[in-house]
Protein backbone atom coordinates (compact mmCIF):
# COMPACT_ATOMS: atom_id res chain seq x y z
CA UNK A 1 0.00 0.00 0.00
CA UNK A 2 3.06 2.67 0.86
CA UNK A 3 4.31 1.77 -2.55
CA UNK A 4 1.26 2.45 -4.21
CA UNK A 5 0.53 5.70 -2.46
CA UNK A 6 4.17 6.89 -3.56
CA UNK A 7 3.09 6.29 -7.14
CA UNK A 8 -0.27 7.88 -6.70
CA UNK A 9 1.52 10.78 -5.19
CA UNK A 10 4.55 11.14 -7.81
CA UNK A 11 1.75 10.79 -10.78
CA UNK A 12 0.11 13.88 -8.89
CA UNK A 13 3.21 15.97 -9.19
CA UNK A 14 3.83 14.93 -12.59
CA UNK A 15 0.51 15.34 -14.04
CA UNK A 16 -1.72 17.49 -11.92
CA UNK A 17 -5.19 16.95 -10.79
CA UNK A 18 -6.90 16.87 -13.35
CA UNK A 19 -4.95 15.03 -15.18
CA UNK A 20 -4.27 12.83 -12.24
CA UNK A 21 -7.87 12.48 -11.47
CA UNK A 22 -8.14 11.32 -15.36
CA UNK A 23 -5.73 8.43 -15.05
CA UNK A 24 -7.13 7.08 -11.54
CA UNK A 25 -10.47 6.28 -13.12
CA UNK A 26 -9.62 5.34 -16.05
CA UNK A 27 -7.36 3.01 -14.04
CA UNK A 28 -10.14 2.11 -11.87
CA UNK A 29 -12.38 0.77 -14.57
CA UNK A 30 -8.96 -0.84 -16.21
CA UNK A 31 -8.15 -2.67 -12.76
CA UNK A 32 -11.71 -3.18 -11.16
CA UNK A 33 -14.73 -2.84 -13.86
CA UNK A 34 -12.48 -5.05 -16.82
CA UNK A 35 -12.08 -7.67 -14.70
CA UNK A 36 -15.42 -9.49 -15.49
CA UNK A 37 -16.08 -8.31 -19.62
CA UNK A 38 -20.03 -8.90 -19.84
CA UNK A 39 -18.38 -10.05 -23.59
CA UNK A 40 -16.52 -13.11 -21.84
CA UNK A 41 -19.60 -13.74 -19.69
CA UNK A 42 -21.98 -14.00 -22.01
CA UNK A 43 -20.82 -15.68 -24.68
CA UNK A 44 -17.32 -18.21 -22.76
CA UNK A 45 -17.81 -20.63 -26.00
CA UNK A 46 -17.06 -17.74 -28.64
CA UNK A 47 -13.97 -15.97 -26.83
CA UNK A 48 -13.11 -20.11 -25.95
CA UNK A 49 -13.04 -20.17 -29.81
CA UNK A 50 -11.23 -17.08 -30.40
CA UNK A 51 -8.45 -18.06 -28.66
CA UNK A 52 -7.90 -21.66 -29.41
CA UNK A 53 -8.03 -20.02 -33.47
CA UNK A 54 -5.36 -17.57 -31.52
CA UNK A 55 -3.14 -21.06 -31.19
CA UNK A 56 -3.53 -22.25 -34.06
CA UNK A 57 -0.86 -20.70 -36.08
CA UNK A 58 2.69 -22.24 -37.16
CA UNK A 59 4.49 -20.99 -34.01
CA UNK A 60 7.07 -22.70 -32.61
CA UNK A 61 6.49 -20.64 -29.02
CA UNK A 62 4.55 -18.32 -26.94
CA UNK A 63 5.62 -15.57 -25.55
CA UNK A 64 2.59 -14.29 -22.56
CA UNK A 65 3.87 -10.73 -22.15
CA UNK A 66 2.74 -9.78 -18.58
CA UNK A 67 3.01 -6.01 -17.89
CA UNK A 68 1.28 -2.67 -16.68
CA UNK A 69 2.99 -1.19 -20.19
CA UNK A 70 0.54 -0.67 -22.39
CA UNK A 71 0.45 -1.35 -26.31
CA UNK A 72 -1.41 2.12 -26.85
CA UNK A 73 1.28 3.98 -24.62
CA UNK A 74 1.99 7.62 -26.19
CA UNK A 75 5.79 6.00 -25.73
CA UNK A 76 5.99 2.96 -28.13
CA UNK A 77 9.22 1.77 -26.80
CA UNK A 78 10.58 -1.89 -26.58
CA UNK A 79 8.22 -3.75 -25.52
CA UNK A 80 5.73 -2.77 -28.71
CA UNK A 81 8.96 -3.04 -30.70
CA UNK A 82 10.01 -6.21 -29.63
CA UNK A 83 6.58 -7.98 -29.96
CA UNK A 84 6.63 -7.48 -33.16
CA UNK A 85 9.40 -8.24 -33.91
CA UNK A 86 9.60 -11.40 -31.67
CA UNK A 87 5.63 -12.14 -34.10
CA UNK A 88 7.95 -12.33 -37.23
CA UNK A 89 10.12 -14.89 -35.66
CA UNK A 90 7.49 -17.67 -35.26
CA UNK A 91 6.74 -16.53 -31.47
CA UNK A 92 3.10 -16.21 -30.88
CA UNK A 93 3.32 -13.19 -28.56
CA UNK A 94 0.09 -12.31 -26.61
CA UNK A 95 0.26 -8.52 -24.90
CA UNK A 96 -1.39 -7.90 -22.05
CA UNK A 97 -3.10 -4.78 -22.24
CA UNK A 98 -4.02 -1.82 -20.01
CA UNK A 99 -7.61 -1.18 -20.83
CA UNK A 100 -7.44 2.49 -19.70
CA UNK A 101 -5.16 3.27 -22.93
CA UNK A 102 -5.78 0.33 -25.10
CA UNK A 103 -9.50 -0.19 -25.13
CA UNK A 104 -9.27 -3.96 -25.14
CA UNK A 105 -11.65 -5.67 -23.03
CA UNK A 106 -11.09 -8.89 -23.97
CA UNK A 107 -8.64 -10.07 -26.73
CA UNK A 108 -7.89 -8.30 -30.13
CA UNK A 109 -5.20 -9.47 -32.83
CA UNK A 110 -3.30 -6.68 -34.40
CA UNK A 111 -0.50 -8.50 -36.69
CA UNK A 112 0.14 -11.81 -37.54
CA UNK A 113 1.26 -13.61 -34.22
CA UNK A 114 0.39 -11.03 -32.01
CA UNK A 115 -2.60 -10.45 -30.02
CA UNK A 116 -3.85 -8.01 -27.03
CA UNK A 117 -5.10 -9.42 -23.94
CA UNK A 118 -6.92 -8.43 -21.14
CA UNK A 119 -5.17 -10.39 -18.43
CA UNK A 120 -7.20 -8.68 -15.73
CA UNK A 121 -9.94 -10.82 -17.17
CA UNK A 122 -10.41 -13.70 -14.33
CA UNK A 123 -12.56 -15.72 -16.97
CA UNK A 124 -10.65 -15.26 -19.88
CA UNK A 125 -7.49 -15.64 -18.34
CA UNK A 126 -8.42 -19.39 -16.82
CA UNK A 127 -9.32 -19.85 -20.24
CA UNK A 128 -6.35 -18.89 -22.15
CA UNK A 129 -4.54 -21.04 -19.45
CA UNK A 130 -6.32 -24.29 -19.60
CA UNK A 131 -5.67 -23.57 -23.81
CA UNK A 132 -2.10 -23.55 -23.14
CA UNK A 133 -1.66 -26.49 -20.92
CA UNK A 134 -3.25 -28.91 -23.57
CA UNK A 135 -0.57 -27.27 -26.04
CA UNK A 136 2.62 -28.63 -26.71
CA UNK A 137 4.44 -25.36 -27.79
CA UNK A 138 7.22 -23.80 -24.90
CA UNK A 139 5.34 -21.32 -23.31
CA UNK A 140 7.11 -17.86 -21.49
CA UNK A 141 6.26 -15.40 -18.96
CA UNK A 142 8.07 -12.65 -20.67
CA UNK A 143 8.40 -9.20 -18.30
CA UNK A 144 10.41 -6.42 -17.46
CA UNK A 145 12.74 -5.75 -14.67
CA UNK A 146 11.43 -2.12 -14.18
CA UNK A 147 7.57 -3.61 -13.86
CA UNK A 148 6.21 -4.29 -10.72
CA UNK A 149 3.04 -5.63 -11.44
CA UNK A 150 3.65 -9.48 -11.14
CA UNK A 151 5.02 -10.88 -7.93
CA UNK A 152 7.99 -13.40 -7.77
CA UNK A 153 5.69 -15.72 -6.13
CA UNK A 154 3.24 -15.44 -9.09
CA UNK A 155 6.32 -16.21 -11.39
CA UNK A 156 7.10 -19.42 -9.55
CA UNK A 157 3.73 -20.73 -9.76
CA UNK A 158 4.08 -20.37 -13.45
CA UNK A 159 7.38 -22.01 -13.42
CA UNK A 160 5.37 -24.70 -11.89
CA UNK A 161 2.82 -25.21 -14.27
CA UNK A 162 5.49 -25.62 -17.13
CA UNK A 163 6.12 -21.67 -17.91
CA UNK A 164 9.69 -20.46 -18.63
CA UNK A 165 10.49 -16.98 -17.59
CA UNK A 166 12.01 -14.29 -20.29
CA UNK A 167 13.35 -11.43 -17.89
CA UNK A 168 14.18 -8.42 -19.84
CA UNK A 169 17.27 -6.64 -17.35
CA UNK A 170 16.72 -3.08 -19.06
CA UNK A 171 17.94 -0.91 -16.63
CA UNK A 172 19.29 -0.25 -13.45
CA UNK A 173 16.95 -0.69 -10.75
CA UNK A 174 16.02 2.61 -9.46
CA UNK A 175 13.41 4.69 -7.64
CA UNK A 176 13.85 7.37 -10.15
CA UNK A 177 12.95 4.84 -12.54
CA UNK A 178 9.74 3.33 -10.82
CA UNK A 179 8.88 6.96 -9.42
CA UNK A 180 8.33 5.94 -5.98
CA UNK A 181 10.35 6.98 -2.80
CA UNK A 182 11.91 3.51 -2.85
CA UNK A 183 12.22 0.51 -5.21
CA UNK A 184 8.92 -1.27 -4.96
CA UNK A 185 8.80 -4.86 -3.44
CA UNK A 186 7.65 -6.72 -6.58
CA UNK A 187 10.89 -4.88 -8.51
CA UNK A 188 13.78 -6.17 -6.10
CA UNK A 189 11.76 -9.60 -5.62
CA UNK A 190 11.44 -10.16 -8.85
CA UNK A 191 15.30 -9.23 -9.55
CA UNK A 192 16.49 -11.79 -7.08
CA UNK A 193 13.90 -14.68 -8.03
CA UNK A 194 15.71 -14.08 -11.70
CA UNK A 195 19.24 -14.07 -10.44
CA UNK A 196 18.69 -17.48 -7.72
CA UNK A 197 17.42 -19.17 -10.66
CA UNK A 198 19.41 -20.32 -13.38
CA UNK A 199 16.51 -21.67 -15.66
CA UNK A 200 15.13 -18.09 -16.20
CA UNK A 201 16.20 -16.80 -19.71
CA UNK A 202 17.45 -13.49 -18.85
CA UNK A 203 17.62 -10.79 -21.85
CA UNK A 204 20.17 -7.73 -21.01
CA UNK A 205 20.40 -4.37 -23.01
CA UNK A 206 23.53 -3.12 -21.97
CA UNK A 207 26.96 -4.31 -20.99
CA UNK A 208 26.82 -2.94 -17.52
CA UNK A 209 23.72 -5.00 -16.86
CA UNK A 210 25.55 -8.52 -18.39
CA UNK A 211 28.53 -7.59 -16.08
CA UNK A 212 25.68 -7.91 -13.30
CA UNK A 213 24.15 -11.04 -14.16
CA UNK A 214 28.08 -12.53 -14.55
CA UNK A 215 28.69 -11.55 -11.04
CA UNK A 216 25.38 -13.30 -9.52
CA UNK A 217 24.94 -15.89 -11.71
CA UNK A 218 26.67 -16.84 -14.22
CA UNK A 219 26.26 -16.56 -18.05
CA UNK A 220 23.65 -19.73 -18.24
CA UNK A 221 20.67 -18.81 -20.25
CA UNK A 222 21.70 -15.19 -20.76
CA UNK A 223 20.96 -12.91 -23.63
CA UNK A 224 22.80 -9.57 -25.02
CA UNK A 225 19.43 -7.92 -26.57
CA UNK A 226 20.38 -4.15 -26.36
CA UNK A 227 17.84 -1.68 -27.80
CA UNK A 228 16.86 -0.84 -31.59
CA UNK A 229 15.22 0.41 -34.53
CA UNK A 230 12.41 -0.23 -37.25
CA UNK A 231 14.86 1.14 -39.85
CA UNK A 232 12.24 0.90 -42.39
CA UNK A 233 9.62 2.89 -40.61
CA UNK A 234 12.30 6.07 -39.65
CA UNK A 235 13.30 6.27 -43.05
CA UNK A 236 9.27 6.21 -44.84
CA UNK A 237 8.17 9.39 -45.05
CA UNK A 238 4.50 10.71 -46.10
CA UNK A 239 3.64 14.57 -46.32
CA UNK A 240 3.64 15.75 -42.83
CA UNK A 241 2.33 19.42 -41.78
CA UNK A 242 4.36 21.82 -38.75
CA UNK A 243 2.48 23.46 -36.16
CA UNK A 244 3.18 27.66 -36.33
CA UNK A 245 5.06 27.67 -33.43
CA UNK A 246 7.98 24.57 -34.91
CA UNK A 247 7.31 26.86 -38.29
CA UNK A 248 8.98 29.58 -36.63
CA UNK A 249 11.90 27.95 -35.12
CA UNK A 250 12.59 26.78 -38.69
CA UNK A 251 12.24 30.49 -40.27
CA UNK A 252 15.25 31.53 -37.94
CA UNK A 253 17.62 29.65 -40.16
CA UNK A 254 19.75 28.37 -37.23
CA UNK A 255 20.65 24.79 -37.07
CA UNK A 256 18.54 23.21 -35.04
CA UNK A 257 19.97 20.53 -32.02
CA UNK A 258 17.52 18.00 -31.35
CA UNK A 259 16.66 15.75 -28.84
CA UNK A 260 13.01 13.75 -28.01
CA UNK A 261 12.57 11.24 -25.47
CA UNK A 262 12.03 11.58 -21.17
CA UNK A 263 12.60 15.27 -19.69
CA UNK A 264 13.90 13.49 -16.17
CA UNK A 265 16.44 13.62 -13.56
CA UNK A 266 19.39 12.05 -15.36
CA UNK A 267 19.00 14.63 -17.87
CA UNK A 268 21.71 17.85 -18.05
CA UNK A 269 19.36 20.90 -18.55
CA UNK A 270 22.72 22.32 -17.27
CA UNK A 271 24.61 21.36 -20.73
CA UNK A 272 21.54 22.16 -23.05
CA UNK A 273 21.30 25.92 -21.65
CA UNK A 274 25.17 26.26 -22.15
CA UNK A 275 24.32 24.91 -25.66
CA UNK A 276 21.89 27.51 -26.18
CA UNK A 277 23.62 30.06 -24.73
CA UNK A 278 26.32 30.02 -27.68
CA UNK A 279 23.27 31.66 -29.70
CA UNK A 280 24.43 29.48 -32.70
CA UNK A 281 21.55 26.85 -32.33
CA UNK A 282 18.23 26.42 -32.02
CA UNK A 283 17.77 23.48 -29.43
CA UNK A 284 14.46 21.42 -29.15
CA UNK A 285 13.55 19.65 -26.72
CA UNK A 286 10.29 17.20 -27.63
CA UNK A 287 9.23 14.73 -24.81
CA UNK A 288 6.80 13.94 -21.61
CA UNK A 289 7.82 15.41 -18.63
CA UNK A 290 8.65 12.77 -16.50
CA UNK A 291 8.96 14.03 -12.58
CA UNK A 292 9.40 17.72 -11.74
CA UNK A 293 12.63 18.32 -12.88
CA UNK A 294 12.31 20.05 -16.32
CA UNK A 295 10.14 22.75 -13.95
CA UNK A 296 12.83 23.04 -11.79
CA UNK A 297 15.56 23.17 -14.11
CA UNK A 298 14.52 25.70 -16.59
CA UNK A 299 11.58 28.00 -14.43
CA UNK A 300 11.82 30.19 -17.24
CA UNK A 301 12.11 30.93 -20.94
CA UNK A 302 15.72 30.17 -22.13
CA UNK A 303 16.29 32.14 -25.45
CA UNK A 304 17.24 29.91 -28.13
CA UNK A 305 15.91 26.65 -26.20
CA UNK A 306 12.69 25.52 -27.07
CA UNK A 307 10.57 23.16 -24.99
CA UNK A 308 7.53 21.57 -27.09
CA UNK A 309 5.98 19.46 -25.65
CA UNK A 310 5.42 15.42 -26.17
CA UNK A 311 3.98 14.60 -29.74
CA UNK A 312 2.97 11.21 -31.35
CA UNK A 313 5.60 8.46 -31.52
CA UNK A 314 4.45 7.98 -35.02
CA UNK A 315 5.61 11.93 -35.94
CA UNK A 316 8.57 12.65 -34.15
CA UNK A 317 10.73 10.99 -37.45
CA UNK A 318 9.13 13.97 -39.25
CA UNK A 319 10.53 17.03 -36.77
CA UNK A 320 14.10 14.86 -35.92
CA UNK A 321 14.58 15.17 -39.83
CA UNK A 322 14.70 18.94 -39.40
CA UNK A 323 17.72 18.55 -36.90
CA UNK A 324 21.48 19.21 -38.25
CA UNK A 325 22.10 17.25 -35.02
CA UNK A 326 20.53 14.95 -32.89
CA UNK A 327 21.78 14.83 -28.92
CA UNK A 328 21.42 12.91 -25.71
CA UNK A 329 22.62 14.93 -23.36
CA UNK A 330 22.25 12.82 -20.07
CA UNK A 331 24.11 13.53 -17.03
CA UNK A 332 26.67 10.39 -16.23
CA UNK A 333 25.05 8.67 -13.10
CA UNK A 334 24.60 4.68 -12.33
CA UNK A 335 21.01 4.79 -14.78
CA UNK A 336 22.46 6.42 -17.65
CA UNK A 337 26.14 4.13 -17.50
CA UNK A 338 23.26 0.76 -17.77
CA UNK A 339 21.13 2.55 -20.47
CA UNK A 340 20.56 1.66 -23.87
CA UNK A 341 18.72 4.41 -25.54
CA UNK A 342 16.08 3.20 -27.81
CA UNK A 343 16.24 7.14 -29.52
CA UNK A 344 20.20 6.39 -30.45
CA UNK A 345 19.44 3.95 -33.08
CA UNK A 346 16.22 5.38 -34.04
CA UNK A 347 18.61 8.78 -34.59
CA UNK A 348 21.22 6.06 -36.31
CA UNK A 349 18.36 5.52 -38.72
CA UNK A 350 17.43 9.13 -39.19
CA UNK A 351 20.61 9.71 -40.97
CA UNK A 352 21.53 12.89 -38.78
CA UNK A 353 25.01 13.21 -36.95
CA UNK A 354 24.38 12.04 -33.24
CA UNK A 355 26.72 13.46 -30.54
CA UNK A 356 26.08 12.35 -26.61
CA UNK A 357 27.39 12.73 -23.15
CA UNK A 358 29.70 10.10 -22.01
CA UNK A 359 27.27 6.53 -21.95
CA UNK A 360 29.20 3.64 -21.63
CA UNK A 361 26.48 2.08 -24.24
CA UNK A 362 27.10 5.25 -26.64
CA UNK A 363 30.69 4.66 -26.70
CA UNK A 364 31.11 1.55 -29.05
CA UNK A 365 29.69 3.04 -32.21
CA UNK A 366 31.47 4.74 -34.62
CA UNK A 367 28.86 7.26 -35.97
CA UNK A 368 28.24 8.69 -32.14
CA UNK A 369 30.43 11.57 -31.43
CA UNK A 370 30.72 11.70 -27.57
CA UNK A 371 31.11 14.66 -25.17
CA UNK A 372 33.40 14.22 -21.83
CA UNK A 373 32.05 17.53 -20.84
CA UNK A 374 30.40 20.62 -21.40
CA UNK A 375 33.07 22.04 -23.18
CA UNK A 376 33.67 18.95 -25.19
CA UNK A 377 29.73 18.45 -25.99
CA UNK A 378 29.60 21.54 -27.66
CA UNK A 379 32.81 21.45 -29.88
CA UNK A 380 31.64 18.05 -30.71
CA UNK A 381 28.15 19.49 -31.63
CA UNK A 382 29.90 22.19 -33.91
CA UNK A 383 32.09 19.16 -35.38
CA UNK A 384 28.61 17.42 -36.24
CA UNK A 385 27.69 20.40 -38.49
CA UNK A 386 31.20 19.32 -41.08
CA UNK A 387 29.86 15.98 -40.77
CA UNK A 388 26.17 16.50 -42.38
CA UNK A 389 27.01 15.33 -46.12
CA UNK A 390 30.49 13.28 -45.06
CA UNK A 391 30.29 9.88 -47.19
CA UNK A 392 31.77 7.98 -45.08
CA UNK A 393 30.21 9.14 -41.62
CA UNK A 394 26.71 8.44 -43.57
CA UNK A 395 27.58 4.80 -44.28
CA UNK A 396 29.00 4.77 -40.63
CA UNK A 397 25.26 5.64 -39.52
CA UNK A 398 23.81 3.45 -41.83
CA UNK A 399 25.72 0.37 -40.69
CA UNK A 400 24.63 1.35 -37.58
CA UNK A 401 21.42 1.50 -37.85
CA UNK A 402 21.13 -1.65 -39.62
CA UNK A 403 22.96 -3.70 -37.27
CA UNK A 404 20.85 -2.68 -34.55
CA UNK A 405 17.36 -3.31 -36.24
CA UNK A 406 14.83 -4.95 -33.68
CA UNK A 407 14.34 -8.10 -36.31
CA UNK A 408 18.46 -8.66 -35.64
CA UNK A 409 17.52 -8.13 -31.40
CA UNK A 410 14.45 -10.14 -31.66
CA UNK A 411 16.62 -12.91 -33.17
CA UNK A 412 18.97 -13.06 -30.22
CA UNK A 413 16.59 -13.80 -27.95
CA UNK A 414 14.95 -16.40 -29.93
CA UNK A 415 17.99 -18.05 -30.21
CA UNK A 416 18.47 -18.06 -26.77
CA UNK A 417 15.05 -19.54 -25.89
CA UNK A 418 15.81 -22.18 -28.41
CA UNK A 419 19.55 -23.44 -26.80
CA UNK A 420 17.12 -23.47 -23.63
CA UNK A 421 14.24 -25.52 -25.32
CA UNK A 422 17.60 -28.23 -26.81
CA UNK A 423 19.38 -28.06 -24.08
Amino acid sequence: MKEALSKLWSAYRKYGFARFASRLLAWLRANVLDCLSPAVLLYPQRCRAVIEEMLAGDYARVLLWRSSFGYASPLFQRPQHMAHALSRQRCLVIYEVTTATDGCAALRQIAPGLWLFNFNNVLLRRMLARALERSSLPRYIQLYSTDWKLSARALGRCAKRGYGILYEYIDHLSPALSGTAALPRAITEKFDYAMAHREVTVAVTAERLRRDVLRRRGGENLVFASNGVDTAFFRRFDRYSFEPDFLSILAKGKPIVCYYGALACWFDYALVKALAATGRYSVVLIGLKYDTSFDAQLPAPVPDLYYLGPRDYRVLKYYAREAAVLMIPFLINDITRATSPVKLFEYMALGRPIVTTDMDECRQYRSVLIGHSHAEFLSQVERALTLRDDPAYLAALDADARANDWSEKAAAIVEGLRAREQG
